[in-house]
């Protein structure tokens, strides 16, 4: 039987999409599954969640700006890319399947040095740095648009194929009707769901807070505030539904909303659009981040499935009542938003066929 190894973590955005491509491959083929992701973090948790082998190995943040913690962080990187290279010398993949962040580099370049094949994918519509380097050791680079493509060098350029993101299987079985009686909801209730990503959005329950009067007028408010930033939020209401976190429950909850406003992280923004949901994009930006969150929400704004707010002028708290105001009275144009195409087709199956015919090869 072949086994076949994935890596990335870090945030849920590197473990979702590869654990919907890890489950489409033990349907589809007889093989065996395991993990190289982070030794400390989530990663575990969500992976063994899963039903997968975990391995953890060292992981050190790759960084653009100048930081003493670079220079911790070599020895870091060298430490994960031995743990790798003894975890694939003995567990003999027949291919490593690469999902991003900086804990996938040390296994791609392991898996490089010991001649298996590395497969890597981007969901965002610029390759980040984890991407770039994993891309120099990849035989293909899996991207979400056609856009996509023009970021990567001309010698890569032939390894490229536009997949889309991959989706969880658990969203193709998103059941309003058990996302309401979750959440304890009746079937005429209204609902804006707010996501603040896996940690939660200081920014984003700080408005919530200061427009919740308006947005209760049309909605029963669903938040998401994330783990410990509770601080200053109202408690639960008639109207207004606290939740520190979703966990699998999160797909019928975003099937049951009207409307969603989120951060535009990749996975969360296909995982909205998969299910035909309107959204408000409030991407996280400014010199934190290499700002793909806005990126990836004016990509989605042009398409005319969400709209953007990236500016500290649109994000007053008027403007974002008014803003939810006028999508509450307008169903068609909540439809058109639900309805816009962009980034069509089933990449979980997509890359699961090119995985498989890759190790056909190697086995013929």
């Amino acid at each position: 039987m072949n086994s076949i190894a994935f890596t990335g973590g870090g945030t849920g955005g590197h473990i979702y999409p590869g654990l919907a491509i890890a489950s489409r491959l033990k349907e589809s083929c007889s093989c065996r599954v395991f993990w190289i992701g982070s030794a400390s973090g989530m990663d575990r948790a969500i992976v063994e969640r899963a039903g997968l082998e975990f391995f953890g190995i060292s992981s050190g943040k790759l960084r653009r700006y100048f930081s003493f913690k670079n220079f911790l962080d070599i020895f870091r990187v060298l430490a994960g890319f031995f743990a790798a290279l003894g975890i694939l010398r003995r567990e003999r993949p027949a291919l490593l399947f690469s999902k991003g962040g900086f804990v996938s580099v040390p296994p791609c370049a392991a898996a490089a040095f010991l001649k298996i094949p590395v497969f890597t994918h981007e969901s965002d519509l610029s390759p980040g740095l984890a991407t770039r380097i994993n891309a120099r050791f990849a035989e293909r680079i899996f991207v979400p648009y056609e856009k996509s493509a023009a970021f990567f060098k001309a010698a890569e350029g032939e390894k490229v194929r536009v997949s889309g993101n991959p989706i969880r299987a658990e969203f193709a079985a998103a059941d309003a009707a058990r996302g309401r009686s979750f959440l304890g909801l009746g079937p005429e209730e209204r609902i804006l769901l707010v996501l603040g990503g896996s940690l939660g959005s200081a920014e984003i329950n700080s408005l919530v807070k200061a427009c919740l009067p308006e947005l209760t007028r049309h909605y029963t408010v669903v938040h998401q505030y994330g783990e410990g930033n509770d601080g200053g939020l109202p408690a639960a209401a008639a109207r207004y539904r606290p939740y520190a976190s979703f966990k699998e429950e999160i797909p019928d909850v975003i099937a049951a909303a009207e409307l969603v406003l989120c951060r535009s992280g990749a996975g969360t923004i296909w995982e909205c659009k998969y299910l035909a949901k309107p959204m408000v994009l409030i991407p996280l930006r400014g010199s934190g981040t290499r700002g793909d969150q806005v990126e990836n929400a004016r990509l989605f704004q042009e398409a005319g499935a969400a709209i953007c707010l990236d500016d500290e002028a649109s994000l007053r708290a008027e403007n974002l009542s008014a803003l939810i105001t006028s999508l509450a009275e307008d169903p068609q144009r909540r439809r058109a938003m639900g309805e816009a195409k962009i980034g069509e087709g089933d990449a979980a199956s997509y890359i699961t066929e090119e995985i498989i015919n890759r190790i056909g090869r190697d086995n013929e």
